[in-house]
């Protein structure tokens, strides 16, 4: 057996070091995190000086199994867990859990950290071993603890104020506010006329225009114009003044270095791989994690081609910079080599500069030399990172922007530009994305033709555009990687979270790669604005972070820190629990009345999402309830589109006696023919759908079913059906795929019974899972229970009908902390907590 055990985080990470270290070393994974803090109210407590309650992770209990069995005869325990604030604690959890199994006595454990998985990387770290740095973990804890408490103490505010099942997080919060309030400035985005003009010029040489930024004596600004009537006057006074040609009356040449970007940090990343290769956050680190841990290159069997790539330092180390200017030495001449490296220095004031930038962890594996051994989306990454790191160590380039001016009379003068490369540098390697395009970019690559002051151009016409002013385009994920960046909000390491968590929670969605809030996002973005301001305030948010880095530096405490948030924070809660009515909370809004009825229509956001009312909970008719048409917020509808969606259900006519109809449920709109129900195509809309469309969509439901079966083995629950995706095999508790090659009809029962080994079971519940039975319900109860069902609709009375509820709980909670008493010498209240929690979870 090895003398020596380590442990990463990853089994790829594990499978690359194991060849590098030899046999006196065995390298065992962690699989991430080990232990977590117990899903219960209650596991932070901050009257006990925030103590902590964790537990193992039930899916990584193997493994940290295996762990414990390898320490016990392991001479010495090097732990090697990721070089960030995360990895130091899995590495503090896992001394936590030896040490607490008596198995560290006698033995030394070592922290060892790597910023590339290389022989010389992996080899120095194990030869400079240190101790697990408190501070980090510190920090760690507080930021776990924090998240924790803002977690399990507002999400159940949102449940009972705004909708069940929602939930807030510290950092996830002002995100969301940053999407919801650039989604408002839009609405409110008024937009403003605006006139632009340009003269046509025909040199001798080559034809160019030249936009004007003088008339009547003074400069051209945006809104000097506003209006058709005044540009067409504009017009003809530069006509006239112009004549046949524009003079030129000045001539200037500029000659300017372009520097280029520094290497990569993971937010860098994230921004130019959305922009170039249109990766999510999520999807650029998972592939980024896979050319760290390695991959498998011919011969050499697995290698970690790039380093670290969680990290905010622009820095390279010495060795990495040499081997750079050894490659743009060979491949792009020593002319593109500066005489002394580039140094960058970065913009994050909490940067960890002990760190290195992404890099390829060798500069000499050329995107071409390793292209076929990785996937794409591998390659295309491997490539951005390569050429990025490359370009960083370059010479700049050598831009020329020569300006003209054109007079048209005395009063009125254009401008043309135009910037030529005169040594590319860089560029001939990279250069940078960007999300919006400048005049100055425009220019860049246009060439004017020679002039010299004095000379006349012959002037082909002057011609009017039209512009309107356009409202700030929503966050695209780089943007938004951008923004969070330049407010300080979340760290490196978390942004891709930040934004994988709104769109899980569907807070947010992508629409042409652009966020835009669902109406639920918008309703918990503006309750907490309204609310809880402090918690979402830009400023508040990033200043936490900072205290969290003071804490990572040992410059602060961890628990004054929190003593600090949660005091205030508690109050607050305590306070809004009470005093916020439900209906401002959700947004609801009076639209209306409705000319029939005279009775009010309002919106409002329920259990299945955004609906219209006309009437309400007080009124002696039960209301009428509408869902939203797809694409429609309950923030802009007028009451002239709310009016039609109660058209639905629509009565068709009758097709063989029996009526078809068309309506929308709660899994989106369907015909009614008889008995059977056919779901509506994307393109289909219930409002407008023709009876025969109709009647077809319910045809070739019934076929569907008549063809569904292929085969049925009697005696046997197994069958062979026709299903969404294709054929497949079923006994009514697993599935089983067919081979591309073989015709489903043609299996035999055995083979069926070994497909069905390897298959998948069948998914209960959800919507086409067995039915539960219904529990009664009390008559007064009924008409807010079927106003639930088409779009949850409880008014106040409904919950008002939640107090048994919780009397329930506090009693069961009473009942846990006698017992309790018994046990321990806790207080009663504190774990009356438990059974709160509980019952908030199984809600």
């Amino acid at each position: 057996m090895a003398k020596n055990l380590l442990i990463v985080e990853s089994p790829a990470k594990a499978k690359t070091i194991n060849k590098y270290l030899g046999k006196d070393f065995h390298v065992l994974a962690s699989y991430g995190h080990v232990r977590d803090l117990v899903p219960k109210e209650g596991a932070v407590d901050p009257a006990n000086d925030f103590a902590m309650r964790y537990e193992l992770i039930e899916k990584n209990e193997k493994h940290v199994e295996a762990i414990a069995k390898a320490a016990k005869s392991a001479e010495a325990i090097y732990l090697a867990t990721d070089p960030d604030r995360e990895g130091e604690a899995i590495s503090w959890h896992i001394s936590e859990i030896l040490k607490e199994r008596g198995l560290l006595k006698g033995k030394a454990l070592h922290r060892v950290v790597f910023t590339e998985i290389t022989p010389r990387a992996i080899k120095a770290a194990v030869d400079n071993p240190r101790q697990v740095a408190g501070d980090l973990v510190d920090a760690q804890q507080a930021r776990r603890a924090l998240d924790y408490l803002v977690g399990f103490n507002l999400s159940p505010v949102l449940w009972r104020k705004v909708q069940r099942g929602l939930s807030a997080g510290r950092v996830q919060s002002p995100a969301l506010r940053m999407i919801v309030e650039r989604e408002e400035e839009i609405e409110a985005f008024v937009p403003r006329e605006y006139w632009s003009m340009e003269a046509e010029l025909n040199h001798p040489q080559q034809a160019f225009t030249a936009r004007l930024v003088k008339l009547d004596g003074q400069k051209f600004e945006q809104f000097t114009i506003t209006d058709s009537k005044a540009a067409e006057a504009a017009r003809a006074r530069l006509v006239k003044a112009a004549g046949d040609a524009l003079r030129v009356t000045d001539v200037v040449s500029k000659e300017r270095k372009r520097r280029p970007s520094p290497p990569f940090i993971t937010s860098t990343l994230q921004q130019e791989a959305a922009r170039k290769l249109g990766f999510t956050t999520s999807r650029t680190m998972r592939v980024a994690q896979k050319l760290y841990e390695g991959v498998a290159i011919g011969e050499e069997g697995a290698v970690g081609l790039i380093s670290y790539m969680r990290t905010d330092s622009v820095n390279l180390s010495a060795e990495a910079v040499a081997e750079i200017r050894d490659v743009i030495a060979r491949d792009f001449g020593t002319g593109a080599v500066p005489d002394k490296p580039n140094e960058y220095k970065s913009k994050s004031k909490n940067a960890q500069e002990a760190h290195e930038a992404i890099r390829p962890t060798s500069a000499l594996r050329t995107p071409a030399s390793v292209a076929k051994y990785l996937d794409d989306d591998a390659r295309r990454l491997y490539e951005l990172v390569w050429k990025r790191t490359v370009a960083s160590q370059m010479v700049p380039a050598t831009m020329n922007t020569v300006s003209v001016e054109l007079a048209a009379g005395s009063e009125h003068s254009f401008r043309a530009s135009g910037t030529t490369v005169i040594d590319p540098g860089f560029l001939a390697v990279y250069e940078e994305g960007k999300d919006a395009k400048t005049s100055e970019d425009e220019d860049e690559g246009r060439k004017l033709p020679p002039m010299k002051t004095g000379q006349t151009v012959p002037l082909g016409s002057i011609h009017t555009d039209q512009h309107f002013t356009e409202p700030p385009p929503r966050f695209s994920e780089a943007s938004l990687v951008k923004t969070l960046e330049e407010y300080g909000i979340g760290r490196p390491s978390t942004y891709a979270s930040i934004i994988q968590v709104l769109q899980n929670r569907e807070y947010v969605y992508l629409d042409n790669r652009r966020f835009r809030p669902s109406d639920v996002g918008r309703a918990v973005a503006n309750f907490l604005t309204g609310h809880f301001m402090q918690y979402v305030d830009y400023d508040f948010t990033a200043k936490l972070e900072d205290e969290l880095d003071s804490v990572a530096a040992g410059e602060a405490a961890w628990i004054p820190l929190l003593e600090r948030f949660w005091k205030p924070f508690k109050a607050t809660i305590d306070e809004k629990s009470e005093s916020v009515d439900r209906s401002e909370a959700t947004g609801s809004r009076v639209l209306g009345v409705d000319p029939k009825s005279g009775k009010p229509v309002s919106v409002r956001l329920g259990r299945y999402g955004p609906f219209a009312q006309i009437g309400t909970a007080e009124d002696e008719d039960k209301p009428k309830f509408a869902s939203l048409r797809p694409g429609t917020s309950m923030h802009t509808i007028t009451l002239e589109e709310a009016l039609p969606l109660f058209n639905l259900p629509r009565s068709l006519g009758q097709h063989e006696g029996k009526d078809v109809t068309v309506a929308i449920g709660r899994f989106g709109p369907f015909v009614k023919l008889g008995d059977t129900y056919a779901s509506l195509g994307k393109t289909d809309d219930p409002y407008t759908i023709s009876f025969e469309a109709a009647v077809e969509l319910v045809r070739a439901k019934i076929e569907m079913i008549a063809n569904r079966t292929i085969k049925v083995f009697p005696g046997t629950e197994i069958q062979v059906l026709n299903g969404r995706y294709g054929p497949y095999i079923t006994d009514g508790e697993k599935n089983g795929k067919i081979p591309k090659d073989r015709d489903p009809a043609s299996l035999t029962q055995a083979e069926c019974e070994e497909l069905l080994l390897a298959g998948k079971p069948v998914r209960k519940g959800g919507r086409f899972g067995k039915k539960v039975a219904a529990k009664k319900v009390p008559a007064k109860r009924k008409a807010a229970a079927a106003a639930d069902a088409s779009a949850p609709a409880p008014g106040k009375k409904a919950a008002v009908k939640k107090a048994p509820a919780r009397k329930a709980a506090k009693k069961a909670a009473k009942k846990t902390a006698k017992k309790a008493t018994k046990k321990a010498s806790k207080t009663p209240a504190r774990k009356a907590a438990p059974a709160k929690a509980a019952t908030r979870k199984t809600a």
